[in-house]
């Protein structure tokens, strides 16, 4: 099922360069990760893919689009077409254009080289900051989101991949 708007599609190249990598490393880890845009892929497909590793306290590899502002107030949450290798993924937005702050979080489970379409309502995001919950923070705004992005953490250490389709507001 195709969204009602797309809001990235992957179709061409420079797609890519709206995304980059934040991992671990910015707090003493040594994860890493990549992001890149395959247009080999019938339409375009983002590959997030890198290794996780737990040395030196780290353990998370996320990748995100630089800020700007994106109003889905008149959607209900968003849907996402991946293809993962078994790990527990997060979807993260931010409401706010800073490199660090708080960020809305949702969970997905992927099933190892299965396409999936994962539904994720703006309800089920959860405001976090580094990981802990901000439970004084308000509900998530979707008229005001200015990054998108995923994060695999959890002590899921070792290589990861994950395959985008597209990602779109339904």
């Amino acid at each position: 099922m195709e969204p009602a708007r797309t809001v990235f599609d992957f179709a061409q190249p420079k797609d890519a360069q709206n995304w980059f990598a934040v991992d671990d490393v910015v707090m003493g880890g040594v994860s890493s990760s990549r992001v890149e845009v395959l247009t080999s892929h019938p339409g375009g497909m983002l590959v997030f893919s890198g290794t996780v590793s737990l040395e030196n306290n780290g353990g998370f590899a996320s990748i995100r689009t630089r800020p700007e502002r994106v109003d889905l107030s008149d959607y209900t949450g968003l849907a996402l077409r991946v293809r993962g290798d078994g790990k527990t993924y997060q979807f993260r937005l931010r409401d706010n254009a800073n490199f660090d702050g708080a960020a809305y979080q949702a969970r997905f489970e992927t099933t190892s080289g299965e396409w999936q379409e994962i539904h994720l309502p703006f309800r089920s995001f959860v405001p976090v900051f580094r990981g802990l919950r901000m439970f004084l923070a308000p509900a998530l705004n979707p008229a005001k989101i200015f990054t998108f992005g995923f994060l695999i953490a959890g002590k899921q250490s070792g290589p990861f991949r994950l395959e985008v389709d597209w990602i779109g507001a339904y």
